[in-house]
């Protein structure tokens, strides 16, 4: 090991070349905490360079690699596995080139999300991509788990703004995809990377598409009683013929944790959930749209709607929703989120089968989640030093999983596969539709350096695409 650490810290400092255990310490899980794992090596490199070094001692040794950004990840894609190496780009963080001319920006993987909105504002433009882990997730990050946000309904996920990517491959080399320009007559190589999950190698440079900031924007605030009305609503929205830029649910037990919380903003505590909506573009079009909404809400038994009063009062509304999962800490130390996706016509009777599902297993389970576009995000408030806790809250994922999966819906709309849903992609993969995915992982990484283990279910599969795949690839899984 000590071999390994000297090459390591040769190529990038030993400042940057973490091996204590006390260093290590925080790098065992990302925002999945159900199975932490200790990695042999953390390191942090500075360029592209460093990376392609890295990854060829790496390849070399026999450790495998697994990239990481933030780690505010929900689903174990940065989580290490025995005997790894985590790269760890947060370094890599200057945005290199700016065109406003062609709405183009290009940055390096470790630029914060947020902050890329800000250094582009002066020039009317935004990136429009926005988790709610925005103000500390990495576009790196979000290139590899093509992360959405409460505006995807409008402006797409990450891969609807990504044009060209610079990625190191398993030997070290450099490989450019795409084209800043957004146009290429080769295959789509990007698409395929963008929500690969860091399987097929590190992205050392991002090329992505910058929007111009709306000329207005309204948001509404719309209250009912129960969860299940403001579903309704928002089936009556978008029937409407309306494409708001956001909308977006907060159930009674996410606004009281918030109001609890410092992202406190006076939403109503007595409100069994309350809608998000969100309308921009020309402002003459603005008001018709917002009054359209409301009536939407009030038919489907809204009790009351608020129009933000100004900038402040929005920011009160969107703080309020991007820091529930921070604010579901003062529920209990650990959370388990699913994000399905179910057709929106489906999403009030999922969500009463979801809640029953919480009751049956007598787990704390709240709901904030991008109900525009069917994303549902069932949280699971609990502590995973309850052995007998831990086992309910596994079985009431699946189950919830499978509701999803029976009305029509997909496993995942943002959050990544990673190690939380690897058991459930035969939930809707067959053996057939698998293979080729392998296949595909094979032809950029014909060794599985990088982050082994992850998406996939059996180690079958692992054996049957890849003879000669490492080891741990053809180890059953826990």
């Amino acid at each position: 090991m000590s071999v390994l650490i000297d090459r390591l810290s040769r190529i990038v400092g030993a400042r940057h070349c973490l091996a204590s255990a006390e260093e290590l310490f925080v790098y065992e899980c990302d925002g999945l905490t159900l199975d932490p794992v200790r990695p042999v090596a953390v390191v942090l490199p500075a360029d592209a360079a460093e990376v392609s070094g890295v990854v060829r001692v790496c390849s070399e040794l026999g450790h495998p690699v697994v990239p990481r950004g933030a780690g505010t990840g929900l689903s174990g894609g940065a989580q290490p596995i025995e005997g790894s190496v985590v790269v760890e780009c947060s370094r890599m963080d200057r945005i290199l080139e700016i065109r406003p001319e062609d709405r183009v920006a290009v940055v390096q993987p470790g630029v914060i999300n947020a902050e890329l909105s800000t250094a582009v504002a002066e020039l009317g433009l935004f990136y429009a991509p926005d988790p709610s882990s925005e103000q500390v997730c990495t576009i790196g990050g979000n290139v590899a788990e093509n992360s959405g946000g409460p505006h995807t309904l409008k402006y797409g996920t990450t891969t609807n703004h990504v044009l060209a990517l610079e990625l190191v491959q398993s030997d070290g080399e450099r490989l450019r995809l795409g084209s800043r320009a957004g146009r290429s007559r080769e295959f789509d190589l990007v698409g395929v990377v963008v929500g690969s999950e860091g399987t097929l190698g590190i992205v050392t440079e991002i090329s992505v598409r910058l929007s111009p900031i709306p000329e207005g924007v309204e948001t509404l605030l719309a209250i009912f009683d129960d969860t299940v009305s403001a579903c309704r609503a928002v089936g009556s929205i978008i029937r409407s013929g309306l494409i708001p830029a956001a909308l977006e649910i907060i159930d009674q037990r996410t606004i009281n944790a918030v109001e609890d919380s410092v992202y406190r903003a006076g939403l109503p505590r007595d409100a069994g959930a309350v809608l998000i909506a969100e309308v921009d573009g020309a402002p003459c079009s603005l008001p018709g749209e917002v009054e359209r909404i409301g009536e939407c809400a009030r038919e489907a038994g809204a009790r009351e709607c608020r129009v933000a009063r100004d900038e402040a009062e929005r920011a009160r509304f969107w703080r309020a929703r991007k820091g529930a999962f921070g604010a579901m800490g003062r529920l209990a130390p650990d959370l388990y989120v699913h994000d399905a996706v179910v057709p929106r016509a489906r999403l009030p009777e999922v969500l009463e089968k979801i809640c029953e599902i919480g009751d049956r297993y007598q787990l704390t389970l709240s709901n904030v989640f991008h109900a525009g576009d069917g994303n549902l995000h069932p949280n699971i408030s609990f502590d995973r030093r309850n052995a007998e806790e831990v086992e309910r809250v596994i079985a009431a994922g699946r189950e919830i999983l499978e509701t999803c999966v029976a009305a029509g819906g997909v496993i995942t709309g943002e959050h990544g596969i990673g190690v939380e849903k690897r058991d459930y992609m035969k939930l809707v993969f067959e053996d057939e539709d698998l293979l080729p995915m392998l296949y595909v992982r094979d032809a950029f990484d014909p060794e599985r350096v990088f982050n082994p283990t992850k998406i996939f279910p059996t180690t079958r599969f692992c054996f049957e695409s890849n003879p000669r795949a490492r080891g741990y690839d053809r180890v059953p899984f826990k």
